[in-house]
């Protein structure tokens, strides 16, 4: 009997064919693992830098007021609203105040506004800071929940 094979030349371009397609696979699922980081202060990632912000932070009768107390400026703060049922809402401080300064508060730098929160029974307020990435843009970085701070309404 004669049995016929694929030819040694086809078997070849198969092969490499399919180690291509494997490698294209599995670049593209360890690229996504990785973020373009954002960095601050020559180089250090803003991570890092998370560790280092300070600030005091107090609410009475509507009014919210935030000291920046370290020498990290801080961009904004992710406001988790608590309303005592164990569900949390999550908002920007800027969109829950109109007095927000737009370049946030520098080091020693201090906010008091009015804010809204109906309902809520405390605020935790979790620093947003800003930082640099490859291309030279900035970009927005929300530190952790452990960096933030807890206040009772």
């Amino acid at each position: 009997m004669k049995k016929k094979g694929v030819s040694p030349i086809i078997a070849t371009v198969l092969l490499i064919g399919l180690v291509i397609a494997l490698g294209t696979i599995v670049f593209i699922w360890f690229r996504s693992f990785t973020q373009e980081a954002v960095t601050k202060f020559s180089g250090e990632n803003v991570e890092l830098v998370c560790g280092d912000v300070q600030f005091e932070a107090s609410y009475t009768n509507g009014n919210l007021a935030i000291s920046n107390t370290g020498n990290v400026p801080i961009y904004n703060f992710s406001v988790k609203i608590d309303s005592g049922n164990g569900q949390y809402t999550t908002q920007d401080l800027n969109d829950l105040t109109g007095s927000w300064p737009k370049v946030g508060l520098r080091a020693g730098g201090v906010f008091s506004g009015n804010v809204q929160t109906s309902g809520a029974v405390q605020l935790i307020l979790i620093p947003i800071l800003r930082g640099s990435i490859s291309s030279g843009d900035e970009k927005s970085y929300t530190c952790g929940d452990r960096y933030g701070q807890t206040i009772s309404v």
